[in-house]
């Protein structure tokens, strides 16, 4: 199976022993961030530094000013964490080591973007906005995605990519110092906090057949024994059903859904308009189309007829790449995205068990996160597993 490993540029620049390092992991290509949100990160084996903070969303190449002049939203360059074209200086060594690049564009997830301007953010039914969670629904957010989907995946030397966050985004999110666990409110309390209300999701509720103040209304006293602790919240769909009621569940999920599936389709049309012929468009999704987050919920058979496949979150069990198995096509590339990183919940170890599962169920690459986080020893691991296969 074809292996790709997650890098960031500053795991590469700056360390000319780094190339050699991935590549003798025995994959045949890198998955290069491009455009990433913020983040603080190892570099356990750098020659010049151990951790790098990258302190907002930032596209990590110089942006082409002819397609953002005079634009409200606009990506910004990263900072020392990854100065000039830190992107092409990594991609340019990768490929000197004998290794395919495809860039990594991380989209609808970008807290710089909702600290700046407020109203770009998914606003949830008790008023509280998102800032990490730009509303896809918005006209001018769709815009700007898809523009940023175009220049951040098609740059030189890159063979394909690799969308990520390109749906709906919600309260769950890796944060700082977080606090909102005390609560446990399930798969369907999650939908229901990921719920946004801003003037653009208003009016697509209300093509639904809803009133947004009395769906508002609805969420709330849903939740209500929730945050009491006298009722779960239910699982799966059927426990958003139970919580809000069939015809407005049903509705809410109609519209989100729509909105996420138009957006895929437009950024991908952009991404395929700017780029070679053979370029490779992948898509970071889950096979729930209801679930937010980095993994966007879609409906396989749908995404697989715009993008040429998918990566699949496999970490914890292989099982969700089965729908995407069941409602694909012939020659979609299915890649199972495992983490190898022991002290983010990876098990390396069982890599090549796990990819073997992976393969069974439908699987036709592997992923892994994260070449450039894990230490020694977990690469070892990963080493000796792709030798295997």
């Amino acid at each position: 199976m074809k292996a790709s490993a997650f890098v960031y540029p500053w795991d590469v620049n700056g360390d000319p022993g780094a190339p050699a390092r991935i590549a003798e992991l025995g994959t045949e290509q890198v998955t290069l961030a491009a455009a990433y949100h913020s983040t603080r990160a190892l570099t356990p084996r750098h020659t010049r530094h151990r951790v790098v903070t990258a302190e907002y969303a930032a596209v990590l190449y110089p942006v082409d000013e002819s397609r953002w002049s005079g634009r409200t939203l606009r990506p910004h360059p990263a900072g020392d964490w990854a100065p000039g074209d830190a992107f092409g200086e990594a991609a340019a060594a990768l490929t000197d080591a004998g290794l395919e690049v495809h860039t990594w564009v991380v989209l609808a997830h970008n807290s710089r973007l909702g600290t700046e301007h407020p109203d770009t953010s998914v606003v949830n039914a008790y008023g509280d906005r998102y800032p990490w969670a730009p509303c896809i629904a918005q006209p001018d957010t769709r815009a700007y995605l898809t523009d940023l989907a175009a220049e951040a995946a098609v740059r030189p030397g890159a063979r394909g990519t690799e969308l990520e966050s390109l749906g709906w985004s919600g309260l769950a999110h890796l944060h700082a110092h977080d606090k909102t666990a005390g609560v446990a409110l399930g798969d369907a309390g999650q939908y229901l906090m990921s719920l946004c209300f801003c003037p653009a999701c208003r009016d697509g509720y209300g093509t639904e057949g809803l009133d947004a103040d009395e769906l508002a209304a609805a969420v709330r006293d849903a939740l209500d024994p929730v945050w009491r602790g006298e009722a779960p919240s239910g699982g799966g769909w059927t426990g958003v059903e139970k919580l809000l009621g069939d015809t407005r569940a049903n509705a809410t999920r109609a519209w989100r859904d729509r909105t996420a599936r138009t957006l895929q389709e437009e950024a991908v049309t952009a991404v395929r308009r700017a780029a070679p012929e053979g370029f490779q468009v992948l898509l970071h999704a889950d096979p729930v189309s209801y679930h937010c987050g980095a993994n966007a919920g879609v409906d396989p058979a749908h995404i697989l007829s715009v993008a040429d496949g998918v990566v699949v979150p496999c970490t914890g069990g292989p099982g969700r790449i089965s729908p995407f198995a069941r409602g694909g096509r012939e020659g979609a590339v299915l890649a199972a995205n495992f983490t190898v990183v022991s002290g983010m919940g990876g098990s390396p170890g069982a890599l090549a068990a796990d990819a073997a599962e992976a393969r069974r169920l439908g699987a036709t690459e592997l992923r892994l996160y994260h070449a450039g986080l894990a230490s020694d020893a977990d690469l070892a691991s990963v080493r000796s597993a792709l030798a295997g296969l």
